[in-house]
């Protein structure tokens, strides 16, 4: 069925032909308990991130990776988040939220057990793989229970910087414990820290009520298609900064890259009931928030994986002493994310999204300043602004894009942002793994990738400015 734009309506779209109509939970729902239980598997993600960077290191001496094994480490997770989450979030619309996001909670945690049993860099990597399949479960579900729990825009808005926030703290004091537990025990000891906060949220997913559900059937040949398009280039990207992007085999990935990617936009075309509904690139907020989240998840994730190799190769910094290198820079983002809220009430949101991209890129490139035998609370100091970027930027096109959707294609539509996020994410650290590697100077490539960062997000900034219509648009079908 083909998507159609309107203006101010508060009321939700027919269910598609054949599609079973959305039914209420049985019980009443307790918003607050809904958060709760979203607020965990957003944190244990975002943890899961963070710590990983910090241990690289330790897991490349412990099991003899090289710079390619290591992007794999986090590649193979973030790839599989990425390619998975679309179909993910049709599935939340399904099957229910609820359902769904107790799939992939169960799955995390015991892939992280996993994770931290690995005898090898290939076990490990195919255990960071389901690890992203479970978080492109939980993403898109926890945001539809946010989506269909709070029903005033003002009270979702503030929810949705609330679960933004607690990734931030995660984000904030996974550097630290994980340095702490790579350097006190192992670093398998940061997989094994997911465990514990899987199960309470288990135990919290118990209490909630049932979800709406709209049925629609699995779309195989589309979710085959974007995750071989997915996994070419990304392949491709890694794979070419140690053999040379002119070899034949890297040309022929990303060909195949190509080919599947096309094969996936005309297969959702011609579908009746498609994964992802191309109807919703025709709104304009939809695009906006969707380039926006790219460029600010490639630059933050970017930068992490940069400056965690920096202060620990580069500058001989111990693993628990680079994790604090990250406290300044992550520790604001909570309570900038309650900020951008505040000040989207009071300005729009395109206010704080805006700013915060021009913070972030301006971040970026004034780390262009830092050196191998730079003092090491300047650089300390100076990725303060990425961080503040982040909060300020992403609560605001997050509680947007929601809020242009109508709730029962709240999963699919917060799939598709946190899907363009996650390729953000992967695509950086591949592109600035191969730079630095490639480079006979770590700085070269360092100083290449800032550049591209705040270039990248000068773009999207000047997009949002220009493109994002003053008001919300809803998108039905």
């Amino acid at each position: 069925m083909a998507m159609t734009i309107t203006r101010g309506t508060r009321s939700a779209a027919p269910a598609p032909d054949g599609a079973q109509a959305p039914r209420r939970p049985a019980r009443p729902s307790s918003p607050h308990l809904v958060l709760a239980a979203a607020l965990l598997s957003f944190f244990v993600i975002s943890l899961d991130g963070s710590v990983v960077n910090v241990a690289l290191p330790a897991i490349a001496h412990s099991l003899s990776g090289d710079m390619t094994a290591l992007q794999w480490v986090v590649d193979g997770y973030t790839l599989m988040f990425a390619a998975l989450m679309l179909s993910a979030g049709a599935a939340a619309d399904r099957i229910g939220a609820n359902r769904a996001y107790a799939v992939g909670l169960g799955a995390f945690t015991l892939a992280s057990a996993a994770c931290g049993l690995a005898p090898g860099l290939g076990a490990l990597i195919g255990a960071r793989m389901v690890q992203g399949a479970a978080a492109a479960i939980m993403v898109p579900t926890s945001l539809a229970l946010i989506r269909q729990s709070y029903t005033d825009p003002g009270r979702r808005a503030r929810a949705v910087a609330i679960w933004t926030a607690a990734g931030a703290v995660a984000v904030a004091i996974g550097p630290v414990a994980g340095g702490a537990l790579t350097t006190a025990w192992n670093w398998q000891s940061i997989f094994f820290l997911n465990i514990p906060v899987g199960a309470v949220g288990l135990a919290l997913l118990a209490r909630i009520p049932r979800s709406p559900r709209r049925a629609a059937p699995l779309d195989l040949f589309g979710q085959l298609s974007i995750v071989v398009g997915l996994a070419s280039l990304t392949y491709a990207v890694i794979e070419g900064g140690r053999d040379g992007f002119s070899s034949p085999q890297i040309l022929a990935t990303l060909a195949v890259s190509a080919v599947a990617l096309v094969l996936f936009l005309v297969g959702q075309a011609r579908r009746a009931q498609p994964m992802v509904p191309l109807g919703l690139l025709r709104s304009r907020t939809v695009v906006v928030c969707v380039a926006a989240g790219f460029a600010l998840n490639a630059v933050f994730y970017g930068v992490i994986f940069l400056f965690g190799l920096y202060f620990q190769q580069m500058r001989g910094e111990s693993a628990v002493s680079a994790g604090a290198m990250f406290v300044p820079m992550c520790g604001l983002i909570a309570v900038v994310n309650m900020a951008s809220v505040k000040l989207s009430a009071r300005t729009g949101p395109r206010v704080p999204m805006v700013l915060g991209q021009l913070i972030m890129g301006a971040g970026a490139l004034v780390l262009l300043l830092v050196g191998p035998h730079t003092p090491v609370l300047v650089p300390v100091l100076l990725l303060v602004p990425v961080g503040i970027g982040g909060g300020l930027a992403v609560p605001s096109l997050t509680a947007v894009l929601l809020e242009s959707v109508a709730a029962e294609w709240a999963g699919t539509a917060a799939a598709v942002l946190n899907t363009c996020r996650q390729v953000g994410g992967c695509l950086a650290i591949a592109v600035f793994g191969a730079l630095i590697a490639e480079q006979a100077s770590f700085q070269h490539g360092l100083t290449v990738s800032l550049v591209i960062s705040g270039a990248m997000l000068a773009v999207t900034a000047a997009a949002t400015l220009v493109l994002l219509p003053k008001s919300a648009t809803r998108t039905t079908t």
